[in-house]
């Protein structure tokens, strides 16, 4: 994201404190849905887009040998994580065009974080590219009911965020060469896990 594209959230501005104020909390049960169902082999190359302040780097490398990668695009939030996650690779970086090579990570995560990307299809591309073919793509988001999907959306539309059902996410991303492996659904929290093949 060029840091001139407008943001639906100024996370910089609250890195500091995030974790153990409300947004943090909430965050918990999608990060439940990814340490539940995430399936990772030793020496696995992980990214985590959107990483902020690098909990869920810092949980994963503690049960698995991995080796992690973080990219976000505030500075604020990536200071935290760099600190949380010391020798892990952790990036300022654009979730559409990374610096990794094609076909080369095994894992990549996006908690809380796909709805706000403002070019989700650029980003669909740019995973499909960096992904091994069988490697698997975990997506956690809100799970609102469509009602509130659509009032939610009509609110933020000029915030570049934007939220989608499972079944909105599987088949996106299904364009760009992943099939679905599985949905799981906890309170407000959702997880779809995608193959690429």
């Amino acid at each position: 994201m060029k840091h001139s594209e407008k943001r639906d959230f100024k996370f910089d501005k609250r890195a500091d404190k995030y974790d153990d104020h409300f947004e943090g909390k909430l965050s918990k049960v999608f990060y439940k849905l990814i340490y539940d169902n995430i399936e990772l082999f030793d020496s696995a190359q992980v990214l985590d887009v959107g990483c902020g302040t690098g909990t869920i780097l810092k949980t994963l490398s503690e049960r698995y040998k991995i080796v992690a990668h973080g990219i976000d695009v505030e500075n604020e939030m990536l200071k935290v994580a760099k600190a949380k996650c010391p020798g892990m690779d952790i990036q300022l970086c654009s979730c559409e065009a990374t610096p990794f090579a094609d076909k080369s990570l095994d894992a990549v995560i996006a908690c809380m974080a796909y709805h706000h990307f403002p070019d989700k299809g650029a980003f669909e591309k740019e995973v499909a590219r960096i992904l091994k073919s069988g490697a698997k793509l975990y997506i956690a988001d809100p799970n609102f009911p469509l009602v509130l999907r659509k009032i939610i959306n009509f609110l933020v539309r000029n915030l570049n965020g934007e939220f989608f059902s499972s079944k909105e996410i599987a088949m996106r991303f299904e364009k760009s060469g992943f099939k679905l492996v599985t949905i799981k659904k906890r309170a407000y929290g959702q997880l779809v896990v995608l193959e690429k093949l």
